[in-house]
């Protein structure tokens, strides 16, 4: 069973810093693609970020885009979420998620990587940021 599993959210104040864990199990690390979401409250789930595992490469939605950093622990089949200078509108819940390919275009929220997800999205964690 393909599984990943999202932790290390909290309460952060604006402007700070948090750094999430995906632990992925149930397929081959490198072959795929693992990409992070959210759903912030009465919103629709949107795709922030997706990552090639095979190459490394991650394309960030506008939203995140330099504000958010990918990092990958490929021995231990995890991959890291570096939330900086996070923003009120950032308060989610996150997921990480299994994805076949990050494909060419994210589409509007993620939409394209939404699409492509496999497996159980799992409980996620909670990301609350205070202004």
């Amino acid at each position: 069973e393909v599984q990943l599993q999202a932790s290390g959210g909290g309460l952060v104040q604006a402007g700070g810093s948090l750094r999430l864990s995906c632990a992925a199990s149930g397929f081959t690390f490198d072959d795929y693609a693992i990409g992070w979401f959210r759903q912030a409250p009465g919103k629709e789930r949107e795709g922030i970020s997706c990552t090639n595992l095979n190459d490394g490469r991650t394309a960030y939605a506008d939203s995140v885009k330099g504000r958010f950093t990918i990092s990958s622990d490929n021995a231990n089949d995890i991959l890291y979420l570096q939330m900086n200078s996070l923003k009120p509108e950032d308060t989610a819940i996150y997921y990480c998620a299994a994805v076949f390919d990050c494909g060419r275009r994210a589409g509007p929220y993620g939409s394209s990587w939404l699409r492509r997800v496999f497996g159980s999205w799992g409980q996620g964690t909670l990301v609350t940021v205070s202004s």
